[in-house]
């Protein structure tokens, strides 16, 4: 007959960690922070493959500009919660304020880097909250005021400036992106760490942690448990008296920041009233048509000239009707170069005598057309070879 050995349980003793409402804040955190953080991020790398297909998937930028404003306003609401939550617990029930940091903390600091180097042999022994909590909850708290005022500026760019330079609606739009990848690379990478992968802490959920998880965790708190000092004790009578001013106080306080957060998200319509894009009407294909050429000149029409020998020929007989029909429009009176008559011919321009008497190859109007340099011009060869016949035979005026 083999022995058989009978394994009995240890009994779980069980501590209150975190009570209903606190628990109900986290949740709320929780959604609205990974709200944010997913429509969030998308926005600010929006070329990234992942990005435009989470886009896609929410419908459109604008559908998740909704929901991150949405989110923004969910959190707005339980930061209030939040700041009531704490008000009561430390002037009404007279709680003790152990989130707030202290030199003991940079004690433990020191100690667990000692610890973590291997320095030290244990590690420190931690209150009701670590340094690492503090440090997390507090980063928290400077994150919320960082994002909820450049969120402002974003969110009302209009009414903003103008109180504020124009300078500070891009410079929001890089601190609230800026910080908003601080705020996710440290929930994944600490957060995550400390609370779900170093060991799976259910307090969050549950509200309760063991006594073994309380002595390893939280090994001083547990002593002050024990010991029945942790927290005060609460006389009724003077918590009622304190209600009396602490639940007027707090209303006030609620409508204050409820419409704060009214004019935080009605105080313009900028940000939230997007246009939707107007249907251009294009033309679907524009078949593209060759470059057109240059028009050439037109070709120098002959002028009627009456029949005279090339020697005969005078300005007045048939060189200034040459001119008058062919070079007048450009060198008239108003012009550089007057050809309107005999004297403005030979007087020349502003680039010296256009014609020489007796010199066709030194006057200026006949080398302007044989190097090209005139190619406007519409003088036909055998006009050009009477006018240098003229020229050289003295350029006669009768």
């Amino acid at each position: 007959m083999t022995a058989r050995s009978t394994l009995v349980k240890k009994k779980q003793t069980y501590f209150v960690r975190f009570s209903l409402l606190q628990r109900i804040e986290h949740l709320v955190m929780l959604l609205s922070f990974s709200a944010l953080g997913l429509t969030g991020l998308p926005q600010k790398f929006a070329l990234n493959p992942l990005s435009v297909a989470f886009v896609r998937l929410a419908g459109g930028v604008d559908n998740l500009r909704l929901i991150h404003h949405a989110a923004a306003i969910v959190m707005m609401f339980g930061a209030t919660l939040h700041i009531l939550a704490a008000g009561y617990k430390i002037f009404v029930e007279r709680r003790y304020m152990t989130m707030l940091p202290g030199l003991q903390d940079a004690k433990d600091a020191w100690a667990s880097l000692r610890y973590n180097l291997g320095f030290q042999r244990h590690r420190p022994q931690m209150g009701r909250y670590t340094f690492e909590e503090k440090m997390e909850y507090w980063a928290f708290v400077w994150g919320a005021v960082v994002m909820g005022a450049t969120g402002f500026l974003m969110w009302n760019p209009i009414t903003a400036t103008k109180f504020l330079p124009g300078e500070f609606i891009p410079a929001a739009k890089a601190a609230h992106g800026g910080e908003a990848v601080l705020a996710v690379l440290a929930i994944i990478i600490w957060h995550f760490y400390g609370v779900h992968f170093k060991h799976f802490n259910k307090a969050m959920w549950t509200g309760r942690m063991t006594e073994e998880e309380m002595l390893r965790e939280h090994p001083r708190e547990l002593a002050d448990i024990k010991a029945g000092v942790a927290s005060r004790p609460v006389d009724r009578k003077s918590a009622r008296v304190r209600q009396k001013v602490y639940f007027p106080a707090a209303v006030i306080l609620t409508l204050v920041i409820l419409a704060g957060i009214y004019g935080f998200i009605s105080a313009e319509q900028t940000a939230l009233t997007t246009i939707p894009p107007q249907p251009e009407k294009v033309e679907a294909f524009v078949p593209q048509t060759p470059t057109p050429l240059p028009t050439p000149l037109p070709t120098a029409t002959p002028l009627p000239l009456p029949t005279i020998a090339p020697e005969d020929a005078t300005w007045n007989n048939l060189i200034g009707q040459i001119f008058a029909a062919k070079c007048a429009a450009c060198h008239g009176t108003m012009g550089g170069l007057s050809l309107a008559a005999y004297a403005d011919a030979l007087a020349g321009g502003t680039n010296g005598p256009a014609v020489v008497p007796g010199n066709a190859a030194g006057s200026l109007l006949v080398q302007r057309f044989l190097d090209g340099s005139h190619s406007y011009a519409v003088l036909t060869t055998d006009e050009l070879a009477l006018i240098q016949a003229w020229i050289d035979n003295g350029a006669p005026e009768q």
